[in-house]
């Protein structure tokens, strides 16, 4: 009896052991990767720091990359940010090449020259390295797949919505930014194809210039000064608005405008009637959307499209502040709390 006692006690001292020894363990590794994780370093190369735009895309692909990483347990993704301060097609390029050297996994980038980039993109995956083009293609490239608008559409929007406001006649003019980069190109083309339906409206020009809020503006003083009576601007991006410059150019509602973009620091334009539309894009998809694509692309060997359509949403004073709400849940800042309450 004291043997089946003494066996007894030996077994529960064991289990509790046992039990204890699993709870240690459990804590040991709590919130840690095991052993044989998978690290995945993308370099997401957009077209520059100046360039507001790009701001929610960076926080939406490092959100993204660590919702990911907190999901899977054998994957760490990490995002390795690269832009260069101005735009630079150049810069990009090297950083591509670098980003090849040091060991990325993939590489998402917005192409500010499709012709410069396609090679750099090229001798990415030519060593082994997916890439992933977002709003700036670079269509002719190797590059797996790319996310953004109808870029053409985009700009046949551009136009009917400027033709409605200015009854469908009068002078209007093409603000351009880089003529280089591809998605504004087909803009601009767009914009044309739209005009092509209406005889009693002139574009009395296409204008690019570097993608600063001084060129811009200095661009409209000037066209505006040669054609006085300029009834509206199809603007491609929204350069012009980055600061508060264009108050001091034009008169609220005397010019109509229609841009694509609508970040916290334009939406003022919006409510003071200085511009009538913005066509405001989903920015931080493309950090989020581009991330995931990458890794069901180089992880999970998914079958991935090859071109991934992002929704364009008009932004006008009726919808300011759902769309600034939206701004806000996207990681931006500095938005006047009277649009969040609209």
């Amino acid at each position: 009896m004291k043997e089946i006692k003494k066996i007894t006690a030996l077994f529960f001292i064991s289990l509790l052991l046992l039990l204890v020894g699993c709870e240690e363990g459990s804590n040991e590794t709590d919130g840690k990767k095991p052993a044989d994780v998978k690290s995945i370093a993308i370099t997401m190369i957009a077209k520059s720091s100046a360039n507001p735009v790009f701001e929610s895309a960076k926080i939406g692909a490092i959100k993204t990359a660590e919702s990911i990483s907190e999901k899977y347990s054998k994957l760490d993704v990490t995002i390795d940010w690269q832009t260069p301060n101005n735009e630079s097609a150049s810069e990009q390029a090297e950083i591509i090449r670098n980003a090849v050297k040091n060991g990325t996994k993939a590489i998402i980038v917005s192409c500010s020259d499709e012709d410069t980039l396609t090679q750099a993109i090229n001798y990415a995956v030519e060593n082994g390295i997916a890439v992933m083009t977002f709003d700036s293609d670079a269509p002719n490239s190797k590059r797996f797949a790319f996310y953004g608008p109808d870029d053409l559409e985009m700009g046949k929007k551009i136009f009917n919505e400027l033709a409605g406001l200015i009854d469908g006649k009068g002078k209007i003019a093409i603000l351009g930014g880089n003529k280089m980069a591809n998605n504004l190109q087909e803009r601009v083309k767009g914009i044309i194809t739209g005009a092509a339906d209406y005889p009693d409206i002139e574009i009395v020009g296409t204008y690019y210039h570097p993608e600063t809020e001084t060129d811009a503006i200095a661009v409209m003083t000037e066209v505006m000064k040669l054609n006085p009576d300029l009834k509206g601007w199809a603007m491609v991006g929204s350069w012009a608005f980055f600061g508060e410059k264009l108050i001091d150019v034009i008169e609220p509602g005397k010019i109509k405008i229609v841009a694509v973009d609508a970040l916290p620091v334009q939406l003022k334009y919006i409510e003071k009637n200085y511009v009538q539309v913005l066509l405001g894009q989903p920015t931080f998809t493309w950090g989020e959307i581009s991330v995931k694509t990458v890794i069901d692309k180089i992880y999970f060997n998914k079958k991935v499209d090859e071109i991934i359509r992002l929704k364009i949403i008009p932004v006008t004073i009726e919808n300011l502040g759902g769309w600034s709400r939206q701004l806000k849940s996207w990681g931006y800042k500095d938005i006047p709390e009277k649009y969040l309450e609209m």
